[in-house]
């Protein structure tokens, strides 16, 4: 009878240790899928906004023969973002992102000299319309490296990494733009003539 006890509560034992491998290994396989989803909601995003640009650049050249460098910017800067986005790089996505930030942010600026553009209709749906993305794709990206941070984290906390390692589970990277266009914007330079 005591053999039969202990062999009963080896097994026991063995069964919750495989349920909460399986508890284990099914959260691991849901924060995967949640940095996918995060990604692709993103990729929605800034296919919308490519798909966009061409029509913002093209309101704007119709008013804008001497911008031509500026819109130049922003299409190479689209291309840019397009290319990182296909391949998944996302320190490549980062520094193209932060170029075509600072490019519309000029174009948006030269625009103001334009009367006529301002009051164009098209032209002010576009850039509404761009800067909606804008914050949507802020908003994404945040949900985006949140859930690569958990992720990360929980791949590398004892006793996931165990199994983490064992199904070849890897981190995942966050999407940063570059340091330069993160910084607080001087101010001063904007005001004066």
């Amino acid at each position: 009878m005591d053999s039969q006890l202990f062999w009963m509560m080896l097994a026991g034992i063995a069964l919750a240790g495989i349920i909460y491998a399986i508890v284990l290994y099914n959260n691991l396989i849901r924060l995967k899928h949640n940095v996918s989803k995060a990604w692709s909601n993103i990729d929605v995003v800034l296919r919308q906004r490519h798909e966009e640009l061409p029509k913002l650049v093209e309101a704007c050249r119709r008013y804008m023969r001497h911008e031509q460098e500026t819109l130049e910017q922003v299409v190479r800067a689209r291309a840019a973002v397009g290319q990182a986005r296909e391949q998944r790089d996302m320190a490549a996505l980062g520094s193209a992102e932060s170029s075509l930030r600072a490019g519309l942010g000029q174009l948006f600026a030269v625009a103001e000299q334009y009367p006529e553009l301002r009051a164009d209709r098209a032209f002010r749906h576009l850039h509404d319309r761009i800067s909606g993305l804008e914050d949507t794709i802020a908003d994404r990206r945040e949900f985006h490296n949140e859930s690569v941070n958990r992720n990360n984290i929980r791949i590398e906390t004892f006793p996931d990494v165990i199994l983490a390692r064992l199904f070849g589970f890897e981190a995942a990277e966050l999407l940063r733009f570059e340091s330069e266009h993160t910084r607080d914007v001087a101010l001063r330079p904007l005001f004066d003539p």
